[in-house]
């Protein structure tokens, strides 16, 4: 009998050494060596640099006696990420608005020639939908009929007779899957895995109640958004879906200065080409996260299978902004000094030297990105030219509520919530504010879907991988 057991062990042996090859067995020798792979390289993003994680204290370290507020002060851990080198510009953010407006036309057209879509299929060739094809160019001598529907997405001003794109349109859906609340234990699907304390009986019928954003448009043609509770059912319940009209609102020219003679920047800022490398204003908070959204879609499409490594285009947080800000000196201004000029009395940043005179450092309102010198980042205009905005909410706390490491206050206020719930923080001061404020520690803050002249923004992505590095002794070659 135990001549039997010997023989069956050794036929296993065999098997297993046949099935799964032997050299493994004998290279390792039984040992556990870990899995191999090709390691993914994330190429440089392109008009992006790379801040490395760093360490900063953040706040003002000299109080400021300005409105009698003290500005909180921590120190704070920052994992590295991409930045853009410079503010989005009026050109990159009409690429995404002519986008829009083509993505509106080919969908008409589709009603009438079927070749504006194509048919997406599966692995085994089962078809699963349709979406838009790009590869076949808009009419260029339209028909009645294409005409007609070119034609609607325009408006004519009856007392000028003035031809417009018609803004009201261009209404950008996205979605974005809510990976964080999806982790969290408390809205685990099995009511077993929402708490690892054994001592505590867990409830099988206990209801999970979720917060979802969804959009749609009604027949009236307005945006209709709307926060969802209700209880948990199921993955696409962490699927959050928004609408935004993506188009500038030029009219923040003569809103923000009702006494100044400012028709000029609202008629052609964004439309006139000669300010196509100037940054992009008049963007609210909403609408940028609309753009970083559809950068991400119009990246992820090129891709391929590097796709899933890569992460999604965002607004930095308040933390990331002052510390790519700052540089790898964690300077008070993007600049090696306190001060803001040379001795030859060339300024380094876009901003309002004196009272009433904004053009002593050669501007007038906002300058063309990256004119100035970059900080040791590698990023422009870090400060003045435009603020910009942060994914982070606005506190008079700050940092002290935050935590220590990549720290985020992050809150998707709810159509129905109070106005003071939709404060952001913006970061960096504009070509309108004097020396005080383009510090790249102040802080200052704007209601999200408030649109302003000197408001723009710039996007970050997270690093596809982290990298260790041993730290080397100071002082040593």
């Amino acid at each position: 009998m135990e001549k039997f057991k010997i023989g069956i062990f050794a036929v296993a042996t065999l098997l297993l050494s046949s099935c799964f090859g032997s050299k493994m067995t004998s290279a390792s020798g039984g040992e556990v060596t870990g899995t191999g792979g090709r390691a993914f390289t994330e190429p440089t993003p392109y008009g992006m640099v790379l801040v490395k994680r760093g360490h900063l204290k953040m706040g003002i370290e000299k109080q400021d006696s300005l409105w009698g507020k003290k500005t909180p002060l921590r120190d704070i851990s920052v994992e590295g990420f991409w930045m853009d080198e410079t503010e989005v510009t009026n050109s990159k953010y009409r690429q995404f608005v002519n986008y829009v407006r083509d993505s509106i036309l080919r969908e008409r057209l589709s009603e009438f020639d079927e070749t504006y879509k194509k048919v997406i299929t599966d692995k085994d060739g089962e078809e699963i939908g349709t979406q838009l094809n790009w590869k076949k160019a808009l009419p260029r001598r339209p028909n009645e009929d294409e005409q007609e529907i070119i034609d609607a997405m325009y408006v004519v001003n009856p007392v000028t007779g003035d031809k417009m794109l018609d803004y009201r349109q261009l209404n950008y859906r996205y979605e974005v899957y809510d990976y964080t609340s999806a982790a969290l234990r408390r809205n685990r699907l099995n009511p077993q895995e929402r708490n690892l304390n054994t001592d505590i009986t867990v409830d099988p019928n206990e209801q999970v109640w979720i917060s979802k954003d969804t959009a749609y448009i009604n027949d009236e043609g307005k945006i209709i958004r709307e926060t969802i509770n209700r209880q948990l059912t199921g993955p696409w319940d962490f699927l959050n879906t928004y609408i935004v009209n993506v188009f500038p609102d030029t009219t923040c020219w003569v809103n923000d200065f009702p006494n100044a003679d400012n028709e000029m920047y609202m008629r052609y800022y964004f439309s006139n080409p000669a300010y196509n490398d100037y940054p992009v204003v008049g963007v609210t908070w909403e609408q940028a996260n609309a753009f970083c959204a559809w950068r991400t879609e119009y990246l992820l499409k090129g891709l391929g299978p590097a796709a899933r490594y890569v992460q999604r285009d965002r607004l930095p947080t308040e933390a990331e902004w002052e510390c790519a800000a700052r540089g790898k000196d964690q300077n008070e201004f993007p600049w090696d000094n306190e001060d803001v000029a040379s001795g030859k009395g060339c300024f380094f940043a876009n901003f309002k030297p004196d009272d009433g005179n904004y053009t002593k450092d050669g501007n007038l309102i906002t300058s063309k990105v990256g004119i100035y010198s970059a900080n040791s980042n590698g990023l422009y205009d870090m400060a003045g030219n435009v603020a910009e905005w942060t994914s982070t909410i606005y506190t008079e706390a700050g940092v002290e509520a935050m935590n220590d490491i990549n720290p985020q206050l992050k809150y998707n206020a709810a159509p129905e919530d109070p106005y003071r719930l939709k404060k952001k923080s913006v970061r960096g001061g504009s070509w309108k504010d004097p020396e005080s404020y383009i510090r790249s520690a102040w802080r200052s803050s704007e209601y999200q879907n408030q649109p302003r002249s000197y408001i723009g923004f710039r996007c970050v992505r997270s690093l596809a991988n982290t990298t260790s590095e041993k730290l080397k002794a100071k002082g040593k070659k």
